[in-house]
């Protein structure tokens, strides 16, 4: 295994050094990335996470291995995201998560052919590791019966039993070391399908894990804000409730922004009035900790299918990066927080939620709330409802 390693490592280190150039050269990368530069990555941590070291205790795998299959996973969350941009313009910087918040542990789950593998970082604590030997088609194929059974109509006892096995993958083996390192948060950095999946919603058997722990998801921690800022709360609002380009009214959006009027400090866009000038003249004349957005939209894995709608208009990716360019140049206050509301991925795309990403990197938002799948008016605006409310407690 070592010198297997240590070949993997050669090629790794060599798609690194070209991580600019990849996406660049070569115009077909962007759909060769999955069969021929994602394997190498996850080869090369299924290698690593292999216990086979001598002086380790059976089953043990060396702090330096796990090191380095964290690092690797990491850097093949950005390669997805250069790939996906089609450039290497995303900014990186390592991070300690201790730094930000002592109570919060960071959740690696790894799917490779063999097993699941999960790495588990805890504050001021080595690294430790747990595995599930199941092929992967199988593991996959559980984890969209978990997404469908999200749908509304889904028997509810079904789509518990199903959330509780991911759960039994992802988070018991590590209940009583969460317990004891007295965790309130779980920050996961979620691998292929399982970013389609809301992580919140994985059930013990008695309750939701977010009913125990807040939840995070990141990219990676490289992509992790270094600090979050307490600011009072003023809010852009932009939406739509009437149908447009081909697309049914969202009249329950008349409601959500009432909700959050009645709540905080808003400037509102709605219908006519929201369109791409506007909003661009919106976004660089006052300074908006928070951006909602309540318009029809769809999160891609391919960036021409990933949108916002405004009224007369589509904002795309690219957009983004424009209409937001002051802030993310530090010229003006970043985003502290974007919020989507209307939003779904595209439907059978496995790596729609890269278009979810896309938005947020290209907004410079430090957190980032959408929604992954079509979700009722009245529900939304009850959801909003709560979430501002919950915003308002804790402003400074």
């Amino acid at each position: 295994i070592p010198g297997a390693i240590a070949a993997y490592e050669t090629a790794y280190n060599n798609l690194q050094s070209l991580r600019s150039d990849l996406v660049a050269i070569n115009p077909d990368v962007q759909f060769k990335f999955q069969e021929s530069i994602e394997p190498i990555y996850r080869d090369l941590v299924s290698l690593l996470l292999t216990p086979s070291q001598a002086g380790l205790k059976k089953g043990a795998v060396s702090q330096s291995n796990l090191k380095k299959a964290r690092e690797v996973i990491e850097a093949l969350q950005l390669a997805e995201l250069d790939n996906y941009f089609r450039d290497a313009c995303v900014d990186t910087e390592p991070i300690v998560i201790d730094e930000i918040d002592v109570e919060a542990a960071v959740i690696y789950p790894i799917i490779l052919s063999d097993r699941i593998e999960v790495i588990l970082s805890l504050p001021n604590q080595p690294l430790s590791h747990y595995t599930t030997l199941l092929p992967e088609d199988k593991v996959k194929a559980r984890l969209r019966q978990v997404y469908s059974s999200m749908s509304p109509g889904y028997p509810n006892n079904e789509r518990l039993r199903l959330s509780e096995q991911i759960y039994d993958w992802l988070i018991r083996p590590a209940e009583v070391e969460l317990a004891n390192s007295n965790i309130k948060t779980l920050v996961f950095v979620p691998d292929g399908f399982l970013r389609n999946l809301p992580m919140a919603a994985l059930y013990d058997g008695k309750q939701y894990l977010i009913e125990n722990y807040s939840i995070a998801i990141s990219p990676g921690l490289q992509l992790f804000p270094q600090r979050l800022q307490r600011v009072e709360l003023n809010v852009l609002v932009a939406g739509l409730t009437e149908a447009r380009q081909g697309y049914t009214g969202l009249p329950g959006v008349a409601g959500e922004v009432q909700e959050i009027t009645d709540k905080v400090t808003t400037d509102v866009l709605l219908n006519q009035e929201f369109t791409r000038t506007t909003f661009q003249t919106a976004i660089d004349s006052t300074p908006f900790p928070i951006v909602h957005l309540a318009t029809h939209g769809q999160f891609s894995s391919n960036p021409k299918e990933t949108f916002l709608l405004t009224w007369n208009d589509r904002i795309g990716i690219k957009d983004f990066d424009l209409l937001f360019q002051k802030r993310r140049l530090g010229i003006l206050e970043p985003i502290e927080l974007l919020v989507m509301s209307a939003c779904q991925t595209a439907a059978g795309d496995n790596r729609a939620t890269l278009g979810l990403a896309g938005f947020a990197l290209r907004s410079g938002a430090h957190s980032t709330l959408g929604s992954l799948w079509s979700v009722s008016d009245e529900s939304t605006t009850n959801l909003m409802k709560e979430f501002y409310q919950g915003l308002i407690q804790t402003k400074p």
